[in-house]
């Protein structure tokens, strides 16, 4: 899969993105993330890409055309209008199953923003996704994009050394992950829990199970109303919950 991150600050993104999972991923071909520096590109010799805001107003807005020609290299270079994300905290909030989706692409651009935002102009020209990672704002879209490569990079074959790990972590099916535990058995007192060292697979994916169930319904409620669940585990949330209102 090829990223394509449209940016004033290529550096930041590369020195994030060449370490670890991605960067081996990298390594070995599976990914291939490309940083555009916006700058290159721009008809100002100062290398200025942003001017004041018509209308009045604080700040400062990045122009048009230096984004629209480094979209365009990325465009020429590929062969064809790329799935470009603008990240922007008046988008969709980015969700796992939107990452599954984007991994689907072999092409994607993700146009980093900066200053009081973008000319709208070049906004409706190229962007195809508009995408937040959260309710606040950030000083630029950088941190995003590296976010969205990282989770979405996960969804990419082979990038995982275990190919299990992308499909039986949090989010998926709706639910949280379940607790996790290593060596030694004993720690400060706490125990792992017994069933874990049963060797019972079968009884260990139904303890996992429910504690992924358990975990949802106390730190992520929300979830539960999209979770695919069997009526005996529905059962058990409304159990639960009743007990956690004092109804039973």
């Amino acid at each position: 899969m090829n990223f394509h991150i449209l940016t004033l600050f290529p550096d930041m993104v590369e020195r994030g993105l060449n370490t670890s999972i991605i960067g081996r991923a990298v390594g070995k071909g599976l990914l291939n993330i490309e940083t555009i520096n916006i700058r290159d590109y721009t008809l100002d010799r100062h290398k200025k890409v942003d001017d004041y805001p018509y209308g009045g107003g604080a700040g400062m807005v990045m122009q048009a055309q230096p984004i629209y020609d480094a979209w365009q290299a990325v465009a020429q270079k590929i062969g064809r209008k790329p799935r470009t994300v603008y990240l922007t905290p008046q988008g969709n909030t980015f969700q796992q199953e939107m990452a599954k989706d984007y991994a689907k692409e072999e092409d994607l651009v993700l146009l980093c923003g900066h200053y009081e935002g973008i000319d709208e102009r070049v906004l409706e020209e190229i962007v195809t996704d508009y995408v937040s990672i959260g309710d606040y704002v950030l000083t630029g879209g950088e941190l995003p994009a590296m976010v969205m490569v990282d989770a979405i990079s996960r969804m990419v074959p082979g990038v995982l050394a275990n190919d299990e790990s992308g499909t039986t972590e949090s989010f998926e099916g709706n639910l949280l992950e379940y607790p996790q535990y290593s060596r030694p058995e004993d720690w400060m007192g706490k125990k792992v829990p017994a069933i874990l060292l049963s060797g019972d697979h079968a009884k260990v994916e139904a303890w996992r199970r429910e504690q992924s169930i358990k975990r949802t319904m106390e730190r992520r409620p929300d979830l539960l109303a999209d979770a695919d669940l069997t009526a005996k585990e529905k059962a058990m949330v409304e159990h639960l919950l009743d007990k956690s209102q004092g109804k039973c």
